[in-house]
């Protein structure tokens, strides 16, 4: 009997420590020149702070620009198993780039987790869960959003046509807008000016002038909305034609508390960073796991009503 005992001991307390050898984890961000994941890094640095105290370490990668996007994300991922990462958290924007490099990595024996995009593919490399918002659901709360608002006609700017979570938000704000009465069309612009303001500004204005009918104007980005502000501004139009956006920056909650944007929706990018590398790691380390997939982090609309509590999060670097 003791035998016996002794033999279950020993099996429980292997089962136990099993999952603790695995440590360190890379996390896997958009270009360096977009502001977006400043707040996806404070997630994950606060996280890291949980994992450097169990013995672990993160490696936080990002690509240089968006030019050369879906090659520049696999030469990380095959950088990432190179260095002997046990986990990957990482968006998939680019499935056809994307998927074939995480399979393999995930096939090297790399515990891969989603966030920010592709929940719709985490099937195809067992992916641990997804942590983000439902990218549909949210342009069909901003176009219906707007629509209700008194917008006839919505036009939707995509700053890096192709990119699954981009093409689906303006999917949904299509589709939100005409439940609610209205129409929405699709302005995608060169990959070549994410991140320029002047460019992407002088974009929308021609869209504008050219269709004096556009009532309303939703980007995917914050720094995208100052630009559509400036170009709405320079038509003295401001007030006239709506602005909505994706995500959110001391600028666009400005114009949102002077009432001169509708609304931002929010997917809270510090959650994402924070649980894609606080859940990851802790998988890794203790074996836990969370049993609900995926794990919405939004969407969540930003308006006159609520703006003052999200401003108190920008001051923090969190939102």
């Amino acid at each position: 009997m003791k035998f016996k005992s002794a033999i279950a001991a020993a099996l429980l307390s292997a089962v136990m420590s099993a999952p603790a050898a695995a440590q360190d984890i890379a996390v896997i961000v958009g270009s360096a020149q977009d502001g977006f994941w400043n707040m996806v890094k404070k997630g994950v640095d606060d996280a890291t702070l949980m994992v450097e105290a169990n013995g672990g370490t993160v490696n936080f990668m990002q690509t240089q620009n968006y030019d050369n996007f879906g090659p520049d994300l696999v030469s990380l991922i095959e950088q990432a198993v190179a260095q002997g990462a046990e986990g990957i958290a990482i968006p998939n924007w680019l499935p056809e780039s994307e998927t074939p490099a995480l399979q393999a990595a995930r096939d090297a024996g790399v515990v891969i987790t989603s966030f920010n995009a592709g929940q719709g593919e985490m099937k195809n490399y067992d992916a641990l869960n997804y942590f983000g918002s439902d990218e549909y659901l949210a342009g069909v709360a901003g176009g219906k959003y707007l629509a209700g608002k008194g917008a006839t006609k919505i036009l939707c700017h995509i700053q890096n046509p192709g990119a699954v979570n981009l093409e689906t938000r303006c999917k949904g704000v299509e589709d939100g807008a005409k439940e609610a009465g209205a129409a929405a069309y699709i302005l995608r612009v060169p990959a070549n000016l994410d991140q320029d303001m002047v460019g992407t500004s002088e974009a929308i204005k021609a869209e504008l002038i050219a269709d004096p009918s556009i009532d309303a104007v939703i980007n995917l980005a914050a720094w995208a909305a100052d630009a559509s502000a400036s170009a709405i501004d320079q038509l003295g139009k401001t007030g006239e034609i709506q602005l909505g956006t994706f995500d959110m920056s001391a600028s666009v909650l400005e114009r949102i508390s002077n009432g001169t944007q509708a609304m931002a929706i929010d997917q809270q990018p510090y959650l994402q960073g924070f649980l894609a590398t606080s859940m990851l790691f802790a998988n890794l380390k203790f074996g836990t796991e969370i049993a609900t997939k995926p794990v919405l982090t939004g969407p969540a609309i930003v308006d006159a009503s609520n703006v003052e509590t999200a401003i108190e999060g920008v001051k923090l670097g969190a939102r």
